[in-house]
């Protein structure tokens, strides 16, 4: 019974996929730093299938008693690493998204009225509005 208190023996391809996860993070972060958009897309998916092994694996491994330390720490640090390059993404996204509304405004949002100054709409009946 020693094995169910002790960490739980590496199982086929454990190292492996965490490794496989590991690198595909560099990666991504390489072709975020290139601004790869190509390399963005590839490395990304691979990103998603690496990470989806390595859980099932971490599953499988977890049922039959505790994944070492180590492991489960660089479990933790590349699940820190997938959360900042979300984040990184999700500025980077929002950035592009607001220089796209300035450089072309959506149908219907004019800037300027006839009138010369952004139409709040006080002109319609001909009364000033507060």
């Amino acid at each position: 019974m020693a094995g169910a208190t002790g960490p739980a023996p590496l199982s086929p391809g454990l190292e492996e996929r965490l490794s496989a996860v590991e690198s595909r993070l560099a990666a991504l972060g390489n072709a975020l730093r290139a601004r790869d958009a190509a390399g963005i897309d590839l490395h990304a998916s691979e990103l998603h299938k690496a990470l989806a092994g390595a859980v099932n694996h971490f599953a499988d491994a977890a049922r039959h008693g505790p994944v070492s330390p180590a492991l489960r720490d660089r479990l933790v640090q590349a699940s820190g690493q997938v959360a900042a390059q979300r984040e990184s993404l999700a500025r980077a996204t929002a950035a592009l998204d607001r220089a796209m509304d300035v450089l072309l405004p959506r149908e219907g949002a004019a800037l300027y009225s006839i009138y010369g100054a952004a139409d709040r709409g006080m002109y319609k009946s001909g009364v000033f509005r507060a």
